[in-house]
């Protein structure tokens, strides 16, 4: 049924305008406005969009992935901009001082956005 229909991803965010300065500005993305929120578009072509929620509770889960040839470069860079990764000691997670994820699975290290949704950078092909 949904074969040849285009889909997108949306999530909350508490502040249209801080939002819009995090991933046009910090992150570099294309942003477009519309009444109802903000629109993203990525790489490859793929579109999501941002859109306030008075009662905006972040996700508790990655909304959105980034994946890079190097990790350490992405959050080098990214932390230069002032963005903070996020640091795990659990079993089936831990960072390093970096905040980078480097055990099972991809490369991957994880921070929020302005809201507190929660990002990712992952090493990737």
């Amino acid at each position: 049924m949904f074969k040849n229909t285009k889909a997108f991803s949306s999530f909350s965010v508490s502040d249209i305008q801080a939002a819009k300065e995090f991933y046009g500005q910090k992150l570099g993305l294309e942003t477009i406005d519309a009444k109802e929120g903000l629109g993203l578009r990525l790489a490859g072509g793929g579109e999501v969009f941002l859109y306030p929620k008075p009662n905006h509770q972040p996700a508790t889960f990655t909304v959105l992935n980034f994946k890079v040839d190097n990790i350490d470069e992405a959050v080098d860079k990214l932390t230069k901009l002032g963005i903070r990764f996020e640091h795990y000691d659990q079993p089936e997670i831990k960072t390093d001082e970096k905040g980078i994820h480097r055990n099972a699975g991809p490369k991957i290290a994880w921070f929020k956005d302005p809201s507190g949704n929660i990002l990712s950078v992952l090493e990737g092909n």
